[in-house]
């Protein structure tokens, strides 16, 4: 028996996963909604338009609510999120134009980032980084990187409340992924 090639993961994921709302993960007309977003863009700079992104944070009193998704009775498809309840996960798909966008709470001081795992066509695994909201004072990742590195975790601040996190999947500007080990 010969071995096989791995699957690379994707493309589907950007058509099969996403669900309404994904990428409102605070509750509707939250007066300190942030907005975070970024273009997906593979080692040429072109580009993804369909990644699918998942984000994982604390909200501000280092806390999140499990179980805000609500299921068609009927379909048993999902509805959403019941609007009301802050759960710190988000789920996106990047557009044609391969951008990407979810509204938050501003993450803990103890922890200013979102994590965010990356899933993309030619991709054998998927992908961890993390977007910073604020750059900590301390924080043992961040310190163990050379600055231009570093820089390539660090969501820019476009205007008030909304930040841009840019994620370069190959190539002279690829973003930091992080290796979990088993």
């Amino acid at each position: 028996m010969h071995p096989t090639p791995s699957q690379t993961v994707g493309p589907f994921y950007g058509y099969a996963l996403p669900f309404p709302g994904g990428g409102d993960i605070a509750p509707a007309g939250h007066p300190e909604t942030l907005t975070v977003h970024g273009y997906v863009r593979d080692g040429n700079g072109d580009p993804v338009p369909d990644a699918l992104l998942e984000t994982w944070q604390s909200g501000p009193a280092g806390t999140g609510r499990p179980g805000s998704l609500r299921r068609d009775p009927v379909t048993g498809g999902f509805l959403g999120r019941n609007g009301v309840d802050f759960t710190g996960f988000g789920r996106v798909a990047t557009d044609a134009d391969g951008h990407w966008t979810v509204r938050t709470l501003a993450p803990p001081a103890t922890a200013p980032y979102l994590a965010v795992c990356v899933f993309a066509r030619g991709l054998m695994h998927h992908l961890f980084t993390r977007a910073y909201i604020a750059q900590p004072a301390s924080d043992s990742l961040l310190s163990a990187l050379p600055q231009e590195r570093r820089d390539t975790l660090i969501a820019r601040e476009e205007r008030e409340r909304t930040y841009r996190f840019d994620i370069h999947l190959q190539g002279e500007k690829e973003t930091v992924f992080l290796d979990f080990h088993r």
